[in-house]
């Protein structure tokens, strides 16, 4: 069985989200900065990090499903 965490994931309010995968390090430590579009499903995922967004009250949002 992995050690490894589930990547994070953040529940947003907006479609349009830029990640960089900066958090808690340094942007320094990071990777480039991309753009990306929130889709049908409510979510998208970060290529680079695996961090996940997720449109607050969209299809793919599970706290508001509680």
């Amino acid at each position: 069985m992995s050690n490894i965490p589930p990547p994070e994931t953040l529940r947003v309010d907006t479609l349009r989200v830029h990640c960089d995968g900066a958090g808690d390090i340094s942007p320094a430590l990071g990777h480039p900065r991309v753009y990306y579009h929130i889709d049908d499903n409510g979510y998208v995922e970060c290529k680079y990090c695996d961090r996940r967004f997720v449109l607050k009250g969209g299809p793919a949002d599970q706290e508001d499903a509680a």
